[in-house]
C-alpha cells in the first residue's frame, strides 16, 4: 500500500520534550502508576484519548472569532443545528458540555427504574448513567467481538438473536432503548455495518422500541462500510453517515472526538417530546437548551467539525494511521486487536503479559511500562475499566486491553514509529514485567483516578523494579 501523505499543511507547532527514564519512574510513581494522574508536560507522546485533543482546522479557528455569545438565541446555536441537519438528518438538537451530559439527559428522560438497556458492549460513562438512572445494561454484541483475534470486519454488530432473547425475558415494554455505538470504542474501535442497523431497526419497530445511537466516532464507521460493505464502495462517508442514522430515532455525541473540537457535545433528535425533556433538564445540568454548558465559539467549531469530519481524504489518512501503527506492531509479533479500528489501536494486554491474572491488572501494568520506557501514554481498558458490579465485585471483561488512542490531526508517522518502536522493546522484555493492585480505588468510574502499587518481585529495569509508592495513608485518605 502506497505511503499516504496528511491532507493538510501545517502552520503552527507545540513543542513537546522527551524526558529521562528518571523523571519518568518519578513521575509514574508520583501518579500512583496511573497514567491519567500523570502531568501532560511529563508526557512526549500522548496517545490517552482522541477525546478533545484533536487539531482544529483555520475554518475552526476562524469560526471562533465569529461565535456569538449571547446568553440566549445565539446565532452559533443556529449554526449547529444547520450542521447537524445537513449531515445527520435530525431536525432538534440540545447542545451539552460534552457526550456524557447528552448521556445523563437521554439516560432520565428515556429510562424509568427496573428497565433494561441493550447495547453493543458497554461504554464507561454510557453504562453509569443508564444504572443511576435506574437501568440495566444488556451486552448483546456478536461473539467475534469478545475476540481479539477475530478478522470480522464489522465486529460492533447486534446479535439479533441475543437482542430478541432479551425482549422476550423481560417484554418489550420493560425495554427503555437498545443503543448501538458507531463505531464500538471497548470493542477495539470495532464498525457496524449497515444491513445490522436495518436488522435492528426492523426488531425494534416490531416491538415498538426506540432505537439510539452513540455516534460518537460516526465517520469512522461510515468509512469503514464504504470499504468493507458491498455495495458502498462509491459512496461518500458522508452520505453513507445520514444513511447509517436514518435508521435510528435520535443519536448522543461527544463532539470532542468526530466533530474535532476540545470540548462539546449534543442530543439530536427527531422527536419533539425528547426535545422539550431535554430542554427542561439541560437547564438544570448544563445551561440554557441554546448552548448546553459551550460558549458560542465551541458551538460555532464543532459546526465547522462536524463537516470537516466526513471528509473522505481526511478519514483515509486518519484510518490509515491507526492501521499503519497497528501493522508495525503485529508484524512484530505483537498482539493486538484485529482487525484494527478507527481511533486506536488496542494491544491484548492478556496475551502480551499471559504470566499475569486478570487480577493483576494486566492492562494497566503495561500501559505504566510503555510510559517508562519512552514517555508515550496509554491507556487501560479492561479489568480495572470494568469496575465492580452491583454485590461490590470486580467485574471480569473478557478483553483486557491498553488503548494507544491516536489523535486526530496531531501526529506523523514519525511519532507511530516511536510508538511501535517502544512497545515492541517492551514486548521484548515482557517476562519481566509484574503486576499491580489497588492502593486507592475511586467508587465510580475507577480508571480516572484510582492509584497502584507493584506486586511482582523486583525485577531490573522494569515497573517491578521500583520502589513501591501511593501508600501514604494520609494522601490517600485526602484522595478518599
Amino acid at each position: 500500500m502506497a505511503a499516504i501523505a496528511e491532507p493538510y499543511r501545517i502552520k503552527m507547532v507545540e513543542p513537546i520534550t522527551l524526558t529521562t527514564r528518571a523523571q519518568r519512574e518519578e513521575a509514574i510513581r508520583a501518579a500512583g502508576y496511573n497514567t491519567f494522574l500523570l502531568r501532560s508536560d511529563d508526557v512526549y507522546i500522548d496517545l490517552l484519548t482522541d477525546s478533545g485533543t484533536s487539531a482544529m482546522s483555520d475554518r475552526q479557528w476562524s469560526a471562533l472569532m465569529l461565535g456569538d455569545e449571547a446568553y440566549a438565541g445565539a446565532r452559533s446555536f443556529d449554526h449547529l443545528v444547520a450542521a447537524v441537519r445537513d449531515n445527520y438528518g435530525f431536525p432538534y438538537v440540545c447542545p451539552t458540555h460534552q457526550g456524557r451530559g447528552a448521556e445523563h439527559l437521554i439516560s432520565k428522560i428515556l429510562i424509568r427504574p427496573g428497565q433494561h438497556v441493550p447495547g453493543n458492549m458497554y461504554f464507561t460513562t454510557t453504562r453509569l448513567h443508564q444504572e443511576l438512572a435506574g437501568g440495566t445494561f444488556h451486552d448483546v454484541i456478536i461473539d467475534e467481538a469478545h475476540d481479539p483475534g477475530s478478522l470480522h470486519p464489522f465486529k460492533g454488530n447486534i446479535d439479533i438473536g441475543k437482542l430478541e432473547a432479551l425482549v422476550a425475558k423481560v417484554g418489550a415494554e420493560n425495554i427503555a432503548y437498545v443503543n448501538v455505538a458507531v463505531t464500538v470504542n471497548m470493542a477495539g474501535g470495532q464498525p457496524v455495518s449497515m444491513e445490522n442497523l436495518r436488522a435492528v431497526r426492523e426488531v425494534c419497530d416490531r416491538h415498538g422500541i426506540i432505537l439510539w445511537s452513540d455516534a460518537t466516532r460516526l465517520a469512522e464507521n461510515a468509512w469503514f462500510i464504504k470499504h468493507r460493505e458491498p455495495g458502498y464502495a462509491d459512496r461518500s462517508s458522508a452520505s453513507i453517515a445520514r444513511e447509517m442514522l436514518s435508521h435510528v430515532d435520535g443519536l448522543t455525541m461527544s463532539g470532542k472526538k468526530d466533530c474535532l473540537v476540545n470540548i462539546g457535545g449534543f442530543l439530536a433528535m427527531r422527536d419533539e417530546r425528547i426535545l422539550l425533556k431535554a430542554r427542561e433538564l439541560v437547564v438544570v445540568y448544563e445551561g440554557m437548551p441554546t448552548y448546553g454548558g459551550l460558549a458560542g465559539r465551541d458551538l460555532d467549531a464543532m459546526a465547522v467539525g462536524l463537516h470537516e469530519a466526513l471528509d473522505d481524504d481526511y478519514l483515509t489518512h486518519r484510518i490509515g494511521q491507526v492501521a499503519y501503527l497497528g501493522e508495525r506492531l503485529s508484524a512484530a509479533g505483537v498482539p493486538i486487536v484485529r482487525p484494527t479500528g478507527g481511533h486506536a489501536v488496542f494491544l491484548d494486554a492478556a496475551a502480551f503479559l499471559d504470566h499475569l491474572s486478570q487480577d493483576e491488572l494486566p492492562a494497566q501494568s503495561l500501559a505504566a511500562e510503555i510510559y517508562l520506557d519512552s514517555g508515550v501514554r496509554a491507556m487501560e481498558r479492561g479489568i480495572v475499566s470494568a469496575g465492580r458490579d452491583d454485590q461490590g465485585r470486580n467485574r471480569h471483561p473478557k478483553l483486557e486491553l491498553v488503548r494507544l488512542t491516536i489523535p486526530r490531526r496531531v501526529y506523523t508517522n514519525s511519532h507511530m514509529d516511536v510508538v511501535a518502536d517502544s512497545v515492541i522493546r517492551v514486548h521484548e522484555r515482557r517476562r519481566d514485567i509484574g503486576g499491580l493492585e489497588f492502593v486507592y480505588e475511586s467508587p465510580t468510574l475507577r480508571f480516572f483516578t484510582s492509584r497502584f502499587a507493584p506486586i511482582a518481585p523486583d525485577v531490573d529495569g522494569s515497573m517491578a523494579g521500583l520502589e513501591r509508592g501511593g501508600r501514604d495513608t494520609a494522601a490517600l485518605a485526602a484522595l478518599a
